[in-house]
């Protein structure tokens, strides 16, 4: 099962129209309300009565996030599964791998798709309605789940792995590891991604995309890789993705050596 342009069409028209249905049915309860607020016998009443209305919005946007719930985030990422795999393994290598990857990291970009900064017609849709604590509850779900390893090219595993542990400091490329680790973990806490095990066909499609100046936001974060990718060139994006693909935490021995097949 997977997404197309017209079920796209259609889940945006079906949000339309229950948006629609909502601001209608608001507009009516506010309409009834009126009557009842003017027949009010005491102003003092009518006030004491808006208070609680009118703190309510405000205790709303103060209301801090909570981490994400993993419980919770099961049936909010039923979704997901047709593209992404039901335990974030996804079997199409166009769909990146979402299992074990980082909370922090899923909730970014989901709120990146959200508010059209990172620009997907398909990913777009899909967060419309999510709320901040959805896209928590989600990354938590997939954050939870293990991602399944995959396998290097032999004959690329030389240049991938020179690049990805070494850069290239004559050309200004740093070493990949110096943010997502010697095993591709990534860091959460600065919300850089998992990449060990993501699809070489995914990886090499997205470098390809920030090499030719396609960005994921305005800030200071999105910028990072687009300035890194326009330095590779093709042949080290290819060889970087299929290194990136076999790169795994290799019990008891050098995370790296795994990269090999």
């Amino acid at each position: 099962m997977s997404f197309r342009p017209a079920d796209f069409r259609h889940a945006v028209l079906g949000a339309a129209v229950a948006l629609t249905f909502a601001l209608s049915a608001g507009a009516v309860t506010a309409q009834d309300a009126r009557p009842a607020a003017a027949s009010s016998a005491a102003p003092a009443a009518a006030a004491s009565a808006a208070a609680p209305a009118a703190a309510a919005p405000a205790e709303a946007a103060t209301a801090a996030v909570k981490p994400g719930d993993a419980t919770a985030g099961q049936g909010k990422a039923a979704a997901c599964g047709a593209c992404h795999g039901i335990d974030g393994n996804s079997t199409d290598p166009q769909y990146p791998k979402l299992a074990g990857q980082h909370e922090s990291y899923i909730a970014r970009q989901l709120t990146s798709f959200k508010d059209g900064k990172r620009q997907n017609p398909i990913m777009f849709g899909m967060t419309a309605p999510l709320s901040e604590q959805d896209m928590h509850d989600i990354g938590a779900y997939f954050a939870a789940k293990q991602s399944r390893p995959g396998v290097a090219d032999e004959a690329l595993v030389a240049l991938g792995q020179k690049l990805y542990r070494e850069g290239d400091a004559g050309r200004g490329i740093p070493a990949c590891m110096a943010c997502h680790l010697i095993d591709g973990r990534g860091n959460p806490g600065a919300i850089y991604p998992q990449l060990a095990g993501q699809h070489a066909q995914y990886v090499e499609a997205t470098l390809k995309s920030w090499h030719d100046g396609t960005v994921w936001g305005d800030d200071a974060h999105a910028q990072i890789m687009p300035a890194i990718a326009r330095k590779l060139e093709p042949k080290d994006i290819t060889a970087l993705a299929s290194y990136i693909e076999g790169l795994h935490a290799a019990d008891g021995g050098d995370a790296a050596a795994a990269a090999a097949p």
